[in-house]
């Protein structure tokens, strides 16, 4: 069985989603509905740039789900259906928001503007300069965690994204996160590289941001998704609507289970990881975590028609 799996931020590049947008016509739709539902010309900003604006949070989010869910529409454009293609979905931050999507529990059109809000959302819960995130290499989860408890002192610093065995990043007050790299490297760690990112994701920092994606998701339409959703938050399959709006607000402040949720796949009879999107970041740690995990990667349309052809 397959898992279908949507990239998060790190993951875009100018000029994403435009072969695949010339060469079907269901792509070329999918950009248009999220530019009419942001009144934003963002499939421009995506195949043109510049690459500082395509990088601002509010602008990433959107454009990395409309890359995915173009590769989506391309596969059912050609009959794929995705219950016949995947036994579950699941995404890396806001890439929990194009598994939703393409799982259909949340229309294309609300998926982009939930997305430009939480992106506008994060960036404004924290002043620039004032957070950061850092990646440290080498250490297991326990370790950075009392790495990052030890670094915070009064301020804040936790692990945020768990993503393969000895890639953990941490996240919070840009002091804290300066000296969780200092103590990190005292503790073995191969290496602790700050992030270029705006904002100090999936921290406690974030705590406006959850409470105006609560807002927002409020008067949502949520639907049962077709395949179950392995979620963030839990690292758990999820289907009831109420549950995921729930997890959705929870997911802006709380760590990403990655490695949980890749390596929890074998029990859910998943074999096969298949990356829908931008970049091949979400196949390479999927190697990392489970060896035995086959892992495709759709991009542009000669990936797309080659795995529509072999099903």
């Amino acid at each position: 069985m397959r898992a279908f799996v949507f990239p998060g931020q790190g993951s875009q590049f100018v000029g994403m989603g435009r072969d695949l947008a010339d060469g079907h016509a269901a792509a070329r739709e999918v950009f248009e509905e999220v530019d009419d539902a942001l009144d934003q010309k963002l499939s421009h900003l995506m195949w043109e740039g510049p690459d500082d604006t395509l990088r601002l949070t509010e602008n990433t989010q959107p454009a990395l789900m409309a890359h995915s869910l173009a590769v989506i529409r391309v596969l059912a454009s050609d009959g794929k259906v995705l219950t016949d293609m995947a036994s579950h979905v699941a995404g890396h931050s806001l890439g929990e928001y194009s598994a939703l999507a393409a799982a259909g529990a949340l229309s294309l059109s609300d998926t982009a503007r939930l997305l430009k809000r939480r992106g506008q959302a994060m960036q404004a819960a924290v002043p620039v300069g004032q957070g950061a995130m850092a990646a440290l290499l080498g250490l297991d989860l326990e370790t950075v965690r009392t790495v990052a408890e030890e670094a915070a002192g009064a301020e804040v610093c936790v692990a945020a994204n768990d993503n393969a065995d000895g890639q953990v990043v941490v996240s919070g007050h840009k002091a804290a996160v300066e000296r969780a790299i200092d103590i990190a490297k005292a503790r073995g760690a191969k290496r602790g590289v700050l992030l270029p990112v705006s904002a100090p994701f999936h921290c406690p920092l974030m705590q406006p941001a959850a409470d105006a994606m609560a807002d927002a998701l409020s008067g949502t339409e949520i639907n049962q998704p077709s395949v179950p959703v392995v979620a963030n938050v839990t690292a758990m399959p999820v289907s009831d609507p109420s549950h995921i709006r729930e997890l959705l607000v929870e997911q802006v402040t709380a760590p990403v289970r990655w490695r949980e949720t890749v390596a929890g796949f074998a029990g859910l009879g998943v074999d096969t990881v298949v990356e829908a999107g931008a970049g091949k970041v979400l196949s390479g740690l999927a190697r990392r975590i489970n060896r035995d995990l086959a892992t495709i990667s759709l991009q542009g349309p000669d990936d797309v028609e080659a795995f529509a052809a072999a099903l």
